[in-house]
Order: C-alpha cells, then structure tokens, then sequence
C-alpha cells in the first residue's frame, strides 16, 4: 500500500468568538486512520471557555502559546483546576472530564431539582463546544498543589539531553509525569538550533517522504521508519506524541548510534563495500550524539 505521510494542516470543525476547535481528518491523513488515533488543536479568545467535555480516549495535551486555567476531573476523583501555561504538557486518561479556559458539550444530567432549575441548566446556555464569556465572570482560581502529578512544563524541565550548538531533548514519560502510564502514551519536545526538512524512510530501505515542515504541521511517522530532520538557520522545535509511556530511541548516526556499534565486516557485507568505504562512512559524525550542530 501506497504511504501518504505528507504533514497536514487542521480544519476548523466548530467555533465562534470564544474560539475555535480544529481536527485532523483521517480521510486527508490516512495514518491516523491506520494507527487509530486523533489529532486536535483547541484555540480559544480572552475570556473564551471550552465547556466541560467527557474524553471517550486518552489523550495528551501540550500547549503551544498562550496561559489560561484548565479544569480536570478524574474519574471518581475532586476537580483539580490547575493553571496551563506555553509548555505545558498535561495527561487526559480515558473517562476525565476537562475544561479550558482563556482569562488574558458533555450532557448535563441533573438529580433531585424541580423542572424548571433542570430546564435552565440545560436551556440557558446557548452555545456549543465553546463560548465566550462575560468578563464579570468569576471562574475557580487555580490551586499550585493542583498540578502536582498532572501537568509538567517541557520548556521549564531538567534536559534529557543537550548537545551544545546543536539542540536539547525532553522526554515526557512515567517518570517525570506518572499519569502518562495511564494514558499510554508518552511525549518528548525537541529544540533544534540552527520549516526543516523531514526524509523519512520506510522499513525497507525506500525514502517515502521528503518535504518542508511548517508551523500547524501534523506529521505521523509510523513505528520502525527512520527519520532526520534539518533546521533551517531560524531554528526548529517540534513536540512528538509517542504511543508507548515509557519510548525507546534508537539512532543510527553519532557516537551512540547503531552503526558505530555493529563490527565492520557485517557492515562491509550488508552494504557490499569494500574495507575502505565502510572505513569512510564509519568516520563521519563520530563524535556528535543525536544532534549535528550546523557546519561553521
């Protein structure tokens, strides 16, 4: 089957002046189909609110601009209203209820209330999905406590690697963020120093993808294929949702990558080269791990 991995930009699915939501269609995007996962992309106005919504699948949340306040209720668990800021990577499970809302369509059932309160609290709010609100409105404040075990600031945490003039690597996984292990997935933000080009090769050796990356871009790479990615001079950062909690990387170039580990004459044999030009590509990038800063 023939692969279409080219990046994709959102749709607006439904929206107003509170803000917009955006998705990712599987029918343009025919991984997510494949890999049976979603992509969205929530942009909400001052004073927007997205209207608490019941997740019927896990999910991780990362913010890419902006602060506000999210409220987050786990099942058989106390809201916990926590404030989100650009960096903010934070893990939804199956089942939590959530809510966003930007200061600078779950179905409400009610119990025990006479006829007319149980019409008001269904009726009286007129808009869907999201909506904006009177700035006289007074929302919970966000507790500090709150975000202990549900949020993690990837712009703000310990680097998992650094490589000078090159770029740095955090990784989102059961150890900084254990919520993730219920969500199934883990995360990792990459900053490249220097769009970017993107070639991607399939699990038999065959180049399926090469093109230039812009912002909004939704890229799926599938498991096993081999990806490098270029910085133009203005630099590039990117945030990966991985669907394993805990990933495993495995790079092939660099002082830690694969090929410095196998012996030259399997090399020599699997490519069908002599001495010398397995000598001669062992040599390149020998020094550098993961990230190749930009030729001086």
């Amino acid at each position: 089957m023939e692969l279409d991995l080219s990046p994709k930009l959102a749709k607006k699915v439904y929206g107003d002046d509170g803000g917009s939501y955006y998705a990712w269609c599987p029918n343009e995007l025919p991984m997510l189909r494949e890999g049976n996962i979603g992509a969205a992309k929530l942009a909400l106005e001052k004073n927007g609110f997205a209207l608490p919504r019941y997740s019927d699948a896990s999910k991780v949340a990362y913010v890419l601009q902006g602060a506000g306040i999210a409220g987050i209720i786990l099942p058989e668990s106390e809201e916990k209203v926590i404030a989100i800021k650009k960096g903010d990577a934070i893990a939804l499970p199956f089942g939590v209820i959530a809510w966003w809302y930007n200061k600078d369509d779950t179905e409400l059932r009610a119990w025990d209330i006479d006829d007319d309160t149980a019409k008001a609290l269904i009726g009286n709010q007129q808009g869907k999905g999201i909506v904006k609100l009177d700035a006289s409105v007074k929302m919970p404040e966000p507790k500090p406590d709150h975000r202990n075990g549900m949020a993690l600031n990837c712009e703000e945490a310990p680097l998992d690697t650094d490589i000078k003039n090159a770029g740095n690597v955090v990784l989102l996984n059961t150890k900084n963020l254990p919520l993730v292990g219920q969500v199934g997935m883990g995360a990792d933000l990459v900053r490249l120093e220097g769009q970017w080009s993107s070639p991607s090769c399939g699990v038999d050796g065959k180049r399926v993808l090469e093109t230039v990356v812009k912002a909004g871009n939704l890229l799926i790479v599938p498991r096993f294929f081999v990806v490098s990615k270029i910085a133009d001079p203005d630099g590039l950062s990117w945030f990966s949702i991985i669907t394993t909690p805990n990933p495993v990387f495995t790079h092939l170039a660099g002082s830690i990558g694969a090929w410095k580990a196998i012996s030259p004459e399997v090399l020599q044999a699997a490519f069908k080269v002599p001495a010398e030009t397995e000598k001669l590509f062992r040599s390149k990038r020998s020094n550098d791990a993961i990230f190749f800063p930009p030729p001086k």
